[in-house]
């Protein structure tokens, strides 16, 4: 777009800049619904994108351009925040019913509370207890009505 006046070429800059940032801003749920494959072709396309972009920064390309290359860092890595995700939850479902769990994977929880008895270890009773309440039963007593 040529630019004529000195007014009103930051504005129609800043109307180009948001013209590119919508045609080039990368959706989430869009991204979601892609297999890995096109997730991968994405990723490649912005990175050449973002070469491209820096090789302009260098020799002096225009204002458009130089705020173009956050949008693509953005979105690269949006990109690879939802190929990471999927890797996971694949993960997750790989290892669901399986005794041993990846660190990563498990609950966080806090350290105290990972640390702490389950439910089932703490109403256990020891052997010598259970001799007692066996041999030694709770005594019943009539009340007179």
């Amino acid at each position: 777009a040529k630019v004529t006046g000195s007014k009103s070429s930051r504005g129609q800059l800043s109307s180009e800049v948001a013209a590119a940032a919508a045609a080039m801003k990368v959706k989430v749920h869009e991204l979601r619904t892609k297999t890995k494959a096109d997730l991968t072709k994405q990723l490649d396309e912005l990175k050449s994108e973002l070469a491209t972009l820096r090789v302009a920064k260098v020799t002096g390309g225009a204002a458009s351009k130089l705020s173009k290359i956050k949008l693509v860092r953005k979105s690269i890595a949006r990109v690879l925040t939802v190929m990471n995700q999927a890797k996971k939850d694949q993960l997750r479902i790989f290892y669901k019913d399986k005794d041993l769990v990846p660190l990563d994977l498990r609950k966080k929880q806090t350290r105290a509370i990972r640390r702490a008895l389950t439910k089932k270890e703490a109403g256990m009773k020891t052997l010598k207890q259970q001799k007692k309440d066996k041999h030694f039963p709770q005594r019943r007593y009539a009340v007179k009505a």
